[in-house]
């Protein structure tokens, strides 16, 4: 099985809000998940990001693999592989 760290779109039309979510990559993008690590807001100013480094730390640890999106954002937190 293939696990994915990747962004689950909530929030209203035209009001994207993320949630950073552990799920298996056959999974559709809003369906079921494994895991939440945390959020991503980007119509804030400046851009919410909160993430609980330990979990995702410990994910990428057991072999799940980032999104580029997601990739980008952990290394905007600091977490590195």
């Amino acid at each position: 099985m293939a696990v994915r760290i990747r962004l689950k779109r909530v929030g209203a039309k035209k009001r994207p809000f993320y949630r950073i979510i552990v799920a298996d990559s056959r999974s559709p993008r809003d369906g079921a998940f494994i895991d939440e690590l945390g959020y991503y807001n980007p119509t804030t100013e400046p851009v919410t990001l909160s993430i609980n480094a330990e979990k995702a730390q410990a994910w990428l640890q057991k072999g799940a693999q980032p999104s580029d999106t997601v990739k980008a954002l952990l290394a905007k937190a600091g977490i590195e592989k």
